[in-house]
């Protein structure tokens, strides 16, 4: 198998664009770095609608078809996921967690972007993704004959791509200041650890996504160990205790000269995060 050359979420955009429409391509990635993302960003980008295939939950006919007999001869009807009249991208996710039978029935798909008889309309792009083996997630080796048919990519999370995202995404200002606080934690994940909770881009929206729900004080800890794990969610707590002590933005903003000006690291991580996200002409100076 080819080694994948290792890219940023960013650069990930930018391979997409330019290979994708003549190429078909494999991103390998570690779980909860956001790849499904990034392919419906890509899509989005070239005007061009998402179709989502889960490798783990087809079977070969779910690609190839199922038989038909017309008069005294058979052929195969092309599913009507993939058999369309417009150009789509086709997004196989997880397709190395798809059993060995289902990826060999890709082959002709992915090569020849043909299903027996039936051809897929130009401008028509195919991504396919999954967790690499090392990741101890569930997966099947490729098979060489599928891997030389794709161009293959590595993608790891980085926190400033995941922070111009978060912007655009409704993710909490204090969430943002502690990754700023504690980049390690973007993504903290250790395959040879049976933790069912663990750090990474996708987990720390979801930790977003419970603030906003306002849960009781009492249960906090728990919601956040349940979605970061405990060391992610011991020190999420000790920040938010920080965070949640410090001047509003307007108490700042009304009075910066006067406005308290915190010492610890942690703290001055915060309030640069939540003053960045007030930053305009009106309130630059």
């Amino acid at each position: 198998m080819h080694l994948p050359i290792s890219v940023t979420q960013d650069e990930l955009l930018e391979v997409l664009l330019q290979v994708a429409p003549v190429r078909p391509v494999f991103i390998w990635g570690a779980p909860g770095i956001g790849k499904s993302a990034l392919v419906e960003k890509f899509a989005d980008e070239v005007g061009l609608p998402c179709v989502s295939l889960l490798g783990s939950q087809l079977a070969p006919e779910d690609i190839i078809g199922i038989p038909q007999i017309r008069g005294e001869t058979s052929e195969f009807l092309p599913p009507k996921m993939i058999a369309r009249k417009e150009p789509y991208v086709l997004f196989l996710d997880e397709l190395n967690a798809a059993p060995p039978l289902v990826q060999a029935a890709c082959y002709q798909l992915i090569l020849d972007r043909a299903i027996g008889e039936y051809r897929l309309p130009d401008g028509w792009s195919i991504v396919a993704a999954g967790n690499r083996e090392k990741d101890k997630a569930v997966s099947y080796r490729m098979p060489s004959a599928l891997a030389n048919r794709l161009v293959h990519l590595e993608c790891d999370a980085h926190l400033d791509d995941w922070l111009s995202w978060a912007q655009g995404a409704g993710i909490r200002a204090e969430v943002c200041a502690f990754l700023r606080f504690r980049p390690r934690l973007l993504h903290d994940f250790d395959p040879l650890k049976a933790e069912k909770a663990f750090a990474s881009p996708r987990s720390w929206e979801f930790v977003s996504r419970i603030l906003d729900a306002r849960p009781h004080a009492d249960v906090e800890y728990e919601l956040f160990q349940g979605t970061v794990g405990s060391a992610g969610a011991a020190e999420f707590m000790g920040f938010l205790s920080v965070w949640r002590e410090l001047p509003t933005v307007d108490e700042v903003l009304s009075a910066p000269a006067s406005a308290m000006v915190p010492l610890e690291p942690a703290a001055l991580y915060a309030m640069c995060e939540a003053l960045s996200l007030r930053a305009s002409a009106e309130t630059i100076e």
